[in-house]
């Protein structure tokens, strides 16, 4: 397994509608160094990221090996404007494929819109599968893995909603980023998520889930987001399931909120994952 960590957080501002950085590029170098020196050793972002390099990818790659690192993943999402998602995604896996990045990951829309809980919707999951299919052949036609990304608050979140969005999609062509802390948020269990989808499992997302967590009402319930092994997530049940199938890909640390900084965040994760899962 490689270990990675995912950096947009350093180019976004939390606390100020995730405003881009002034600098991004000395953000993102920033992220490189303190992620590096942390021992991880592979890189993911969000689409928009690329855009900063686009005039010239090489900068990224040559950046990237200065501090020994591998950008994986860049990280597509759906939203209202499909025509626009559809024209970015080809732009963005002309790009993953220029870096060398192996892999898409891709999120379904609604994201930002209350309600939080929503009962399952065949017709909408019916139709992110359709979206993601054709995505999905560009990101195959560019030598790319496309991997769905089960999300809070959109169609595809809870496994009900998993199981029907994969019986619609072309396993040759689309695979699962599973994330352990959503599949907690929704009210599945992270270690038989992994068992039951591993056979569509091409990548990892790890982040934690506080057991509970005062949130005003406006607030969005991924607040409770944490760090590893300061919530209820068990990854070292994850990390057996993962082990015991032959699980050889990515496994990407991640955290929307920090309780403190970005790099105190990754800091603590890492040591978790080397003094209890010893990776």
């Amino acid at each position: 397994m490689k270990l990675g960590y995912t950096v947009w957080t350093w180019l976004s501002d939390e606390h100020n509608a995730f405003c881009h950085a002034p600098d991004p590029k000395a953000a993102f170098e920033q992220a490189l160094r303190e992620i590096s020196y942390l021992g991880y050793q592979t890189v993911e972002n969000f689409n928009w990221f690329a855009d900063y390099y686009m005039d010239d990818p090489q900068e990224l790659v040559d950046l990237c090996r200065r501090y020994g690192l591998e950008f994986v993943c860049l990280y597509h999402y759906l939203t209202p404007d499909y025509a626009s998602d559809k024209a970015k995604g080809l732009e963005y896996c002309r790009f993953a494929q220029q870096i060398g990045a192996p892999y898409i990951n891709l999120q379904m829309n609604g994201w930002r819109e209350p309600p939080w809980d929503r009962p399952t919707d065949p017709e909408a999951i019916t139709i992110c599968a359709e979206k993601t299919m054709e995505i999905a052949k560009m990101a195959h036609d560019h030598g790319l893995k496309l991997c769905a990304h089960p999300h809070a608050n959109t169609p595809v979140y809870a496994m009900e909603q998993i199981d029907l969005f994969l019986e619609k999609t072309d396993p040759a062509l689309v695979d699962l980023c599973l994330d352990t802390a959503h599949i907690t948020l929704s009210g599945g269990n992270a270690v038989e998520a992994f068992d039951r989808y591993f056979d569509r499992l091409a990548y990892v997302h790890l982040k934690d889930v506080a057991p509970s967590a005062p949130l005003r009402p406006e607030e969005k319930p991924m607040r409770r987001f944490r760090a590893l092994g300061q919530g209820v997530v068990d990854f070292l049940g994850v990390y057996q399931v993962l082990q015991s199938r032959g699980y050889d890909g990515v496994v990407c640390v991640e955290l929307d909120y920090q309780k403190v900084c970005n790099f105190e965040s990754a800091q603590f994760s890492r040591a978790y994952l080397k003094n209890v899962l010893g990776i």
